[in-house]
């Protein structure tokens, strides 16, 4: 008959033995998850440019290397889905904590009006960090050949038969470029729906695909 003594002793070797199997079950199921995350292919290198931020300083890819990075493109006067991609943007910034090296690039379409001071004003309505969210603006051709060009976003004035209203100015892609350390992009994701679509969760996209490029060197 077993003594009390080595009835505990099996006891303690069992409950050991359990927890070793469901540390090493946990861990196999993080690695196969881990190996059925799509891979970010590279979509294309973003040419090197130079803009004016928000604190009317020159700021450009160079000041991005080494860093994830986010960017939209929108214009301050906008009523329709600007505000809304901000206010993705504004929760992505949120969710990631700032010693983490992401950081958020908005440009403008509407450079005559949207100045540093009128961009820096529109980024305090989101709580934009200025150390790591960033309001570009430039001449026209310098905002075509970042955004259009560079990036692959659409920006197009629209004629005045197609305006809603006066401040309906532009139509322009409702993306979010995302760009790795080396300064390629990576992938693109849609921050509106579809018409009849629920809002898509831009952060439950978004969040995954930054850890994956982080962990890249």
């Amino acid at each position: 008959m077993n003594s009390p003594s080595k009835r505990t002793e099996w006891l303690v070797w069992g409950a050991l033995g359990l927890t070793i199997v469901v540390i090493v079950a946990a861990f196999i199921i993080r690695q196969v998850r881990q190996s059925h995350q799509p891979r970010l292919e590279v979509l294309f290198p973003v040419p090197d440019f130079t803009l004016t931020n928000q604190a009317g300083r020159p700021f450009g890819l160079a000041d991005l290397r080494g860093k994830v990075w986010l960017a939209e493109i929108i214009f301050t006067k906008c009523g329709g889905p600007c505000p809304r991609m901000t206010g993705r943007m504004a929760q992505l910034q949120s969710a990631i904590p700032a010693s983490q090296p992401v950081h958020f690039v908005t440009l403008t379409t509407d450079p005559e009006y949207d100045t540093p001071a009128v961009l820096e004003a529109y980024g305090r309505r989101f709580k934009a960090e200025p150390d790591r969210w960033h309001f570009l603006t430039g001449t026209k051709a310098q905002i075509a050949s970042v955004a259009v060009r560079g990036l692959k976003l659409t920006a197009l004035e629209k004629e005045a038969d197609q305006m809603e209203n006066p401040d309906d100015l532009f139509i322009h892609s409702t993306l979010f470029i995302l760009v790795d350390k080396r300064g390629q992009a990576r992938a693109v994701i849609e921050t509106e729906p579809p018409e009849g679509s629920p809002a898509p969760d831009v952060n439950a996209v978004a969040l995954p695909l930054i850890r994956q490029l982080l962990k890249e060197p």
